[in-house]
């Protein structure tokens, strides 16, 4: 029998409602949206597998107290009343994260400071010594969240960033961040019922991630490692079940391409989908989007074109009158989700979307915008019983009502407010009664993360999903170029 308890699950502004309905999927209860994250309850295993099997979540904090601070002194307190032997020995490391919204705390490395004070003379106070602080890699990594003079302690479970899957060998310019990636391509609803096409796929991240969601593969995968790989209670039995249980992945039938006219954007994407082990899956060519013709299969195309921000073209706004002019006469009877940041973009595109969705890729406020392809007017479309917007898309583009109400901030964030940190502000948790329950069956199908059906390459040679090998920590054995 195990105890539940509180978690959070934080995650970029927008993709609130696609995270909260992976963790209803994986069994999670009690969940809430909140700004930037979402809540939840349930055990051990359910944080494991949070962690372990969540395409949109950042990273899984486990609040350990909540308490009020008027004061700095307050802080101190409040952290101090805590038994950090629990958590923490003498030979243990940690390091402290802070997010601060308040007119008492203005600077959220002061708020850490106190944090990390009130740790260190505990310890000082009970055995003379005290443990050592890492920044790079500690064994505990602790959070506190200051929302006015509401603050909340957590533990991260997570340690780097969930988005670092572990997969990308090498990067583009300005590369599309994982956890975005898979959020946008789960808003579209596909699941590998058709092809998939990006278009315009730099180093390939849309591609990996779609196959990762076509075949129900955990992202968690190809990580090396998470935090509370380190914690005192860590149960390796029960991860190992998690981490080697493949039974709810599925087949494939379809297929996953991916092109882009800049020849080393071609060559950085193929090598990380070797490094995924999803080249039977994936075809990456050069190929400029100006020559798409026609796809023979029934196809959704998800794509994140230049904005002119960080990546820029000779002529922008020709580009994306180019990418109306392909999908209006190429890509009939199918799909097209583009992501784009300037309004001007998008209005050369020249066809009218039925859905918009806004979106943060970083600190740009973007819409992403369906393009529903079919032949004739859209009056005579409907006639003949085609469904321009689903109930979902319905619900999503309400989601861009609320997302416009509560921004506190213009089309860029500020420097000390990035996406990934921000998240907690002002969100109330429900009342968590002390209950309990059986863990989940886990199916004893191996015994070690040896027989794990996984991936790996060596060189230029591609392995099938039963050769690759690990180590204790699951280190890739793979040649160190």
């Amino acid at each position: 029998m195990t105890q539940d308890f509180e978690l959070i699950a934080k995650t970029f502004m927008g993709l609130e409602p696609v995270l909260a309905k992976e963790l209803t999927q994986l069994g999670a209860e009690n969940v809430q949206i909140g700004r930037r994250m979402v809540s939840f309850t349930g055990n051990k295993e359910m944080m494991y597998r949070a962690n372990f099997q969540l395409h949109t979540a950042i990273r899984i904090l486990k609040p350990i107290k909540h308490f009020k601070a008027l004061s700095a002194d307050d802080v101190y307190e409040g952290v101090k009343a805590v038994d950090w032997t629990k958590y923490l020995d003498l030979e243990t490391t940690f390091a402290v994260d802070s997010v601060v919204f308040s007119e008492e705390f203005r600077h959220s490395k002061f708020v850490a400071y106190k944090v990390k004070d009130a740790i260190v003379d505990q310890f000082r106070e009970k055995t003379g010594k005290r443990p050592n602080i890492s920044i790079t890699n500690p064994d505990i990594r602790l959070n506190i969240h200051v929302a006015e003079d509401k603050c909340t302690l957590s533990l991260d479970s997570s340690g780097e960033s969930l988005h670092r899957r572990g997969y990308r060998q090498e990067s583009v310019e300005a590369p599309l961040n994982e956890v975005l990636a898979a959020g946008m391509i789960l808003m579209t609803g596909w699941q590998g019922e058709t092809d998939f096409i990006d278009p315009m796929c730099g180093s390939g991240t849309l591609l990996v991630e779609a196959a990762l969601i076509a075949r129900n593969m955990a992202p968690g995968l190809f990580r090396k490692e998470f935090a509370f790989e380190k914690w005192k209670d860590f149960d390796r039995d029960l991860f190992d079940t998690i981490y080697n249980d493949d039974s709810q992945e599925r087949e494939f039938h379809h297929h996953i391409y991916g092109y882009d006219v800049d020849i080393k954007a071609v060559n950085t994407a193929r090598l990380n989908v070797r490094a995924a082990g999803l080249t039977s899956d994936i075809t990456v060519e050069e190929r400029d989007f100006k020559d798409f013709t026609q796809p023979k299969e029934k196809s959704i195309m998800v794509t994140n074109p230049p904005y002119g921000e960080r990546i820029s073209t000779p002529d922008l706004l020709g580009t994306y009158k180019m990418i109306g002019e392909r999908l209006k006469h190429q890509f009939t009877g199918n799909d097209a989700w583009i992501l784009s940041y300037r309004e001007e973009c998008f209005d050369q595109i020249g066809l009218k979307p039925s859905i918009k969705i806004p979106l943060y890729n970083g600190s740009l406020e973007c819409e992403f915008r369906k393009y529903q392809m079919f032949d004739g007017k859209m009056r005579i479309f409907r006639e003949e019983g085609g469904t321009v917007k689903t109930e979902e898309e319905k619900r999503q583009m309400a989601e861009k009502r609320r997302f416009r109400q509560n921004r506190e901030f213009k089309k860029r964030l500020e420097e000390q407010e990035e996406n990934e940190e921000a998240d907690i502000r002002n969100f109330k948790f429900r009342s968590l009664e002390k209950r309990t329950r059986e863990t989940r069956d886990t199916r004893d199908t191996r015994n070690t993360r040896n027989t794990r059906n996984t991936r790996n390459f060596k060189g230029n040679r591609d392995f099938d999903r039963k050769g690759r090998h690990f180590d204790k920590k699951r280190r890739f054995d793979h040649d160190e170029d």
